[in-house]
């Protein structure tokens, strides 16, 4: 059986049974993840597994499917491992490694900040000083992913050259878990963390001081292919909920599938689902190339985000109220959906930065369709 259908059988039968469970249960989701790894479905795209980014797509859109997934197969792991193979020292390399792809410890990712403004880098207020060969870190991050069960956080701060990343053990003197924030009203594991004096050796910077801008975009890059076709495995789940609803003895009695909005909604959701796929699809064709791809990558992310909530809202409209209820994933899901406009990329300032990008490279003789990344800035 391919991967990719191993990967639909584990979730379906194993953790969405569990869902109401997982939130409050960390041990079964350890157990999950024994499971997964027991069975090979563990760390799917880790740097050390082979195989392209393309190929990889089929098996973490199954992966999405569920909210809880993701974490079950190691995947919040996956760009740590890529971003500290190819630029952490071997001091880091050799500690943070291993643990992290056995999922002995997590990682996160600190770069918003109170009071900067998200897609400015150059408004980050978190700054470092090397003084007496050892660099101190002060600053403040906040809605950062696996906040207190981080055991390393790469942190984005300030330097005299320019933007760079700090390797931030948790158990280094002046880091602090400041409090958990809901999304929402859900709590999902999100936090503010503060940096007081926080000392970091040199061989815990990641690449090279002034290098932090490049990393950046290497990460989002990845990083928004990685989550969005998580997201698509979560509208294909509303798609199906929708479509079983519409077949049931309950739709039949409404004649739901003879409804001209209903098979209207069918249409829109299917047809935002698999224009995102292709999209995808295609910015990851051209990673696993090497050709740029940051046009691809923001309207992928983009399309991916709208299609989940398409999916999410029309499953719920379809089911009526109980779309609404506990009874449902529908309402956590939905709730996702809306965080995903927000997440890896504002779709306002994606949208703004590649119409900008679009037309910076579309000059007199049109734009390149295979390649609009390639005469783009940044």
């Amino acid at each position: 059986m391919l991967k990719a259908q191993r990967v639909r059988q584990f979730v379906d039968e194993r953790i969405i049974p569990l869902e109401g469970e997982l939130a409050s249960n960390p041990q079964l989701l350890a157990e999950l993840s024994e499971q997964a790894r027991a069975e090979g479905l563990w760390g799917n795209f880790y740097p050390h597994t082979g195989g392209s980014l393309g190929e990889y797509l089929a098996v973490a859109e199954q992966e999405g499917r569920s909210e809880y997934a993701p974490a079950i197969f190691g995947d919040d792991a996956t760009l740590d491992l890529h971003m500290l193979s190819r630029h952490a020292s071997e001091a880091v390399r050799q500690r943070f490694l291993e643990p992290l792809a056995c999922g002995a410890m997590v990682s996160s990712y600190g770069m918003s900040e109170p009071d900067s403004i998200g897609s400015i880098p150059a408004t980050i207020t978190a700054h470092a000083e090397l003084i007496d060969g050892q660099w101190r870190l002060n600053g403040r991050k906040w809605f950062i992913c696996r906040a207190e069960r981080a055991a390393l956080v790469t942190v984005v701060a300030q330097t005299a050259q320019g933007l760079s990343k700090f390797l931030v053990p948790a158990d280094a003197p002046g880091f602090r878990v400041v409090r958990p924030l809901s999304i929402l009203g859900r709590f999902s594991g999100q936090g503010e963390l503060a940096f007081e004096d926080v000392p970091v050796a040199p061989s815990y910077v990641l690449g090279q001081p002034g290098q932090g801008l490049a990393l950046m975009q290497e990460r989002l890059g990845l990083g928004r292919i990685l989550r969005s076709v998580h997201w698509l495995g979560l509208a294909q789940r509303c798609f199906d909920l929708m479509c079983a609803r519409i077949h049931s003895p309950r739709g039949q009695q409404a004649r739901l599938a003879d409804k001209q909005l209903v098979r209207l909604r069918v249409f829109n959701v299917y047809q935002a689902i698999a224009s995102a796929r292709l999209l995808l699809q295609d910015a990851a064709a051209k990673r696993d190339a090497g050709v740029a791809n940051s046009v691809e990558v923001n309207i992928a992310k983009v399309a991916a985000s709208q299609a989940l909530s398409a999916a999410a809202d029309s499953a719920i409209q379809i089911m009526g109220a109980e779309g609404l209820s506990a009874w449902s994933p529908l309402p956590g899901i939905y709730n996702t959906a809306r965080t995903t406009h927000i997440l890896d990329g504002t779709d306002d300032a994606l949208i703004s930065a590649v119409g900008r990008q679009l037309l910076d490279s579309c000059g007199v003789d049109g734009l390149d369709f295979d390649l609009p990344s390639s005469g783009a800035r940044g």
